[in-house]
This record gives C-alpha cells, structure tokens and sequence, in this order.
C-alpha cells in the first residue's frame, strides 16, 4: 500500500466508460446461485489464482471498474480506502462509516451517526474509528454492527491516530492518558497519565512507543503498561517514529533529528534539519526532507550525513523511497533522486508536484486533477484518469486521498470542492473510485458427438479462457438445457478448481447456472460440459447456447457468448 497526501486542485472534465451487456448476460444478475448437489452436480473448492499485479507492463489498461458516490461532508480530509476481505471502507472525515463492495461498488451497509472523525483501521474483522463525539468505536466490519464503544470519561479522544497490535487498541486522550483497550471487548486493559496530547503510536516487540506534546518520546510496557523509559527532546515529538534494528528516530519541533536505544531511550545522536521533519529509515540509511528545502540522508547508526539534496522547494508531503530512488516534490515539480548518491536521476516538468507512491515499478501521482501513472525511470505517463468536476464562477477543486493497490486494483477516495469566502472549506460530493485490469474471457462450445440420433446422449463442453491480463475473479457461466433435449448431468473440471452448478432435475429442462468459486490465472481454462439427452426427431436442428461472465471488468465482452447447432440425423 503506498499514499499520495491530499491536494487541493482544479477541475477536468471527465468521460464515462460504459459497458454494452447482451440480453442473456443479464439473466445472471436474477438467478439462483444455490447449488443442487441431488442433481448429479459436482462440487469443489477452486484454488485461488496468485494475486494480480499492477507493474509497467499492464499499468496502462487499468480501466475505471466502479465510483462510488459517499455523501457529503463539510470539513476537508481523506483517508486512504481500506480494503479487506472483498469490502473496501470509505475513510471520509465528517461522514457517516459505511463498506462498500470491492467488485461492485455497491453499499453493504452504513452505521447510523452523524459523522467520524479519523481514519479508520481495520483489524481482525472489526473497524475501528473515533466519532466526533470523542468516543471510540468497534464495528462488525462485515456487517457494520456495533460491538463496543469507550468512552475516556468526557475529553474526548484525539481526532488523530491510533493503533492496534496484537489483539489491543492503543490510543492518547485530551485528559492527558494513554489507554490500552482489549480489542475485541474494549474492555479497558491499563491506563497511562501522560499529562498532555499524544501523538503517533508504535508497537514493536512487546514495546509501545509514542511522542507527545510535552516534548517526551515515551516506551511503555505493552502488556502492563509499566514505563520502561522516556526521552525529553527539544520541541513537540510530533512526527511518526521509525523504530528498527533497536533504533527510535523522529523528528521534534526544535528542528532536529533524534536517534535513540530503543531498549534504553539514551539519546545516539541528533542532526538538526532547520525544519520540522518526520524521518524514514530503510537499508541503515535515515531519509528526511525538510521545508527548508533539503531531503537528507543520515547513517543510522551515527547520525553521520551521508548526503544532501537541494530540493529548491518545500517538499510536498513524505518522502516515498521505492527501489534504490526518493520520489519528492521539487522545483521542477516531481524529483527523482538516487538513494544511494544524492543525485538527480530526473526531474518533471510543474505538472507533476505531489510525491508520489511507488510500487512494483511504477509511480503513482496527483496534478491538476488527474491521477497519473508514471514509468520510474524516465518519469513518462504509463496511464491517466481524470476526475470529473463541477465548475462554478469561484472556481473549484478536487482532494485526493492516499492510494490503496490490492490485488492489481487501485482505489482513491476524491472530494470535489467549491471556492466560497463563507465556507473554504466545503465539499459538495465525495467518491470512491476503482480501477482494475481487465480480464478478457473467451468461451466457445463444442459437442460431442456431432451426428446425433434420438435417444442420444450430447455433450457440450463449454471452456471459458480468461485472456488476461488480470485474473478473473468469480467466473460465472449460464446456458439452458436445449430445445429438443433434457437434462442428464453436469461435470466441470479445469484450472485452478471446481465449482458449483444449479440444474434442473433429470430429464427436466430449464436454466443452469455454474459458478467459478475463487479466481482463474491469466491463460488458464475453467470447463463446463452439460450432458442432454436428444428428445427430438430426426431434421430437427438443436441450438445449444452459453455466456459467461466474472466479477472482473471485461474489456471485450463480444467474446463471451457462443452457440452451436447440431441437426437430428
């Protein structure tokens, strides 16, 4: 998962995609998907296919999957969307919490408040959120029930984050305390007086750590939560702390750069920046940019400086450091810099000004309001998609949240905004859109035998290829016993697995449907074969047809439907 800060930003105009679905495709949207397994059908557990993924080879077919409109809200602030166990859950601040359905977009359910007041977290299958009430809440994430709320006793918990590790929630309060809630109860575990706002948790090897207002970076006992020891900074530890290979580096509004003992909170060294900075660490090396302009790269171990960068601008959010190279907002709009030297490896042109998320090669970035695609090693567009707007005679702009890549999809939540000097800030519609590669099936059918007599027996096989090139997630195939036939049985056989059918009884007639239950690699072949036996007498011609479909968008569904004739000798 990589993320992209939110941007305020003009408006495009966008066109949509629309697909042109055949009369007999729609006939799966209204049948029955219960099997029948007293009529002859086979059943299995098909064997998931290897996750989609996105990478520069493909990136360039992504195609708009779903958008999801959320409501309204007031109040700027975009959370990346969480993706998890087929349900994606739009992080709006001011918004009612709600699930959305990964392949369709569809609502799954909202939870009946007025509004929520962070990001959320997924864990366990449970969200968790603070509402804007100050409390703490524990939805059913597949359901959106609520199943606990904690109250810190009227302060209201910080509108900020929180984590969860290892079956608690820990969070900081306005009251000056830390607490640490059974997650799956909210039964309160331990409390800690801190005396003033917290900041940023994290939670390694049994150790809690977090920075507060107070200028102190404390470790606590994640268990008990007993002191273990705390470090007076210069300034407000405000920034996420990078705890690894037992070192805690942050950033303190004094303008420095701290490294401690993880194990001990004794102070490794400082770097001052000459701004306010949150570091990261990655291969021993600390990265930090500042908003005076520089990205510095620090040996972790002793705080040396290894090299500098002069960015020429304030840097536009985090850094993101993917594969030897730091993505940064620079003077020339979007840098790319070595990780190991400190040089240019290029730069863009102002269109492209927002850091970027990388992942598997390639470079996710925001401009105007366009989400943008982008090839690492020379910065050249793979793929854009821009989001539509409303213009209005203040003028108008767009938020994105961070982006959230899973399995090959690429989710982002957007905000469209208005300029108005009695409400800055307010929002007119919020969305959810997806975008994934697209899986083109081909279905064909071929009968056995294909002189035929009646009383016969005829077998139809239907393979469906899925031609890639993402998988094709729950395939679905639906044909009908042929007139002049009845029913006899079913098989379904292929890779990666099985399926279920619905048939009518033997020697009945009717529909049947067969599902692909899990997901089917690129260049892979899921076969149906229906068995009918011929009912009708000799000339008469018997039209066997099918159509096939899949969760994942098609991007030729001229390939998915078939027939065939056999004549009665």
């Amino acid at each position: 998962m990589k993320s992209l800060l939110s941007k305020r930003i003009p408006s495009v105009r966008i066109v949509s995609l629309l697909l042109t679905i055949a009369p007999l495709y729609l006939m799966l949207a209204t049948t029955t998907t219960s099997a029948q397994t007293s009529n002859n059908v086979s059943t299995a557990t098909a064997t998931p296919a290897s996750d989609t993924v996105l990478n520069a080879g493909n990136v360039g077919n992504l195609q708009l999957k779903w958008k999801a409109g959320v409501g309204t809200i007031i109040d700027a602030g975009l959370g990346a969307p969480i993706v998890a166990n087929g349900m994606v859950y739009s992080a709006f601040f001011d918004n009612e919490p709600l699930a959305l359905n990964a392949s369709t977009g569809a609502t799954l359910w909202t939870f009946p408040m007025a509004d929520s007041g962070t990001p959320y977290t997924v864990a366990n299958g449970v969200l968790y959120f603070v509402g804007e009430d100050g409390n703490l809440y524990a939805l059913n994430a597949a359901t959106g029930a609520k199943l606990w709320t904690f109250d810190d006793g009227g302060s209201g918990f910080n509108v900020g984050p929180f984590i969860v590790a290892n079956g608690v929630v820990y969070v900081g309060s306005p009251d000056g305390n830390v607490y640490a809630l059974n997650a799956t109860t909210g039964a309160k575990l331990w409390t800690f007086t801190v005396g003033s706002t917290t900041f940023s948790f994290a939670v390694v090897s049994g150790v809690v750590y977090f920075g507060s207002a107070d200028n102190n970076v404390y470790a606590l006992n994640a268990g008990t939560g007993a002191r273990l020891w705390s470090f007076t900074a210069g300034g407000q530890v405000f920034s996420a702390l990078a705890v690894t290979n037992g070192v805690v580096c942050f950033g303190a509004t004094d303008n420095n750069v701290y490294a401690l003992n993880a194990g001990t909170g004794t102070k490794l060294w400082t770097f001052a920046t000459g701004e306010k900075s949150s570091p990261q660490v990655v291969n021993g090396v600390v990265y930090v940019g500042s908003a005076a302009g520089y990205v510095y790269a620090l040996n972790a171990g002793t705080g040396a400086k290894l090299w500098s960068f002069d960015d020429g601008v304030v840097p536009v959010g985090p850094l993101v450091v993917a594969d030897g190279v730091i993505y940064v907002g620079c003077s020339p709009g979007l840098c790319a810099v070595n990780a190991g030297t400190g040089e240019l490896i290029w730069g863009t042109d102002p269109i492209f000004g927002t850091v970027a998320a990388a992942e598997n090669g390639v470079i996710y970035t925001v401009s105007g309001n366009s989400l943008y695609a982008l090839n690492p090693g020379n910065s050249a567009p793979l793929w854009s998609y821009s989001v539509p707007n409303i213009i209005r005679p203040n003028g108008t702009f767009t938020d994105f949240s961070a982006i959230t890549i899973d399995d090959g999809t690429l989710y982002v939540s957007t905000a469209v905004g208005v300029y108005d000097p009695q409400a800055p800030g307010e929002f007119s519609a919020q969305y959810v859109y997806a975008f994934s590669l697209g899986a083109d099936l081909f279905l064909r059918i071929q009968p056995t035998p294909t002189t035929v007599h009646q009383g016969d027996l005829i077998t139809y096989a239907f393979p469906v290829w899925n031609l890639g090139p993402a998988n094709a997630v729950h395939e679905v195939l639906n044909t009908q016993v042929p007139t002049g036939t009845t029913f006899d049985y079913v098989r379904i056989s292929g890779t990666p697995g099985l399926g279920t059918c619905t048939t009518p009884p033997y020697q009945g007639t009717g529909q049947i449907i067969c599902h692909q239950n899990g997901s089917m690699a690129p260049n892979t072949t899921w076969t149906v074969r229906l068995t009918v036996k011929v009912t009708a007498p000799a000339g008469t011609t018997i039209t066997g047809n099918a159509a096939t479909v899949a969760d994942t968008i098609d991007p030729d569904t001229a390939n998915n439907m078939a027939t065939v004739s056999v004549k009665v000798q």
